[in-house]
């Protein structure tokens, strides 16, 4: 059996160790959004552009609040790109949310002045609504907790859709 002193030597060995033959990381802060018209969902990823993960929900009072609330949350990531759920409509034509939506992200963009991409974001809520079912708690009680799951989801798929990309080049 090694001693605990030897394992730990050796772990740190390891881990100083730099590789040789490794492509530097490109990495990538970006932003999902969930735009609802009483709440926006909102989810950040790590910098390797794996993981989305839900932030914040913000419950929309005016646009100059949503802005200044997105401007706070966009600095403090150093957020390079929106990534924003375009709620089509089953048959895939943009029906009046996801019309609403493209102009509150022009207008956004317009300000922010970033880069926007849009995700098909069908059935992302219903997705969130399930995931909250299956953690025991209520749907209807956790409104916010649902926009920021399904903004995950939305930046999520981007992530992985991006990530494909780059295999595939």
């Amino acid at each position: 059996m090694v001693p605990q002193e030897e394992r730990e030597d050796r772990a740190n060995a390891q881990s100083s160790q730099t590789p040789t033959n490794t492509k530097p990381t490109s990495y990538i802060s970006a932003l999902g959004l969930d735009v609802g018209s009483k709440r926006i969902g909102i989810a950040g990823c790590d910098r390797t552009g794996l993981i989305a993960s839900g932030i914040t929900t913000l419950h929309r009072t005016s646009f100059d609040r949503d802005v200044k609330v997105l401007e706070q949350i966009i600095q403090e990531r150093d957020v390079e790109i929106l990534v924003v759920g375009l709620p089509y409509s089953m048959d895939g034509s943009l029906g009046f949310q996801a019309r609403h939506v493209q102009k509150f992200t022009k207008r956004i963009t317009a300000i922010l002045k970033l880069p926007v991409e849009y995700v098909d974001e069908r059935l992302t809520s219903y997705q969130a609504e399930q995931m909250i079912i299956a953690e025991k708690r209520s749907p209807s009680r956790n409104k916010g907790l649902i926009d920021r799951k399904a903004a995950a989801l939305i930046l999520q798929q981007w992530l992985d859709i991006r990530r494909q990309k780059k295999v595939s080049d």
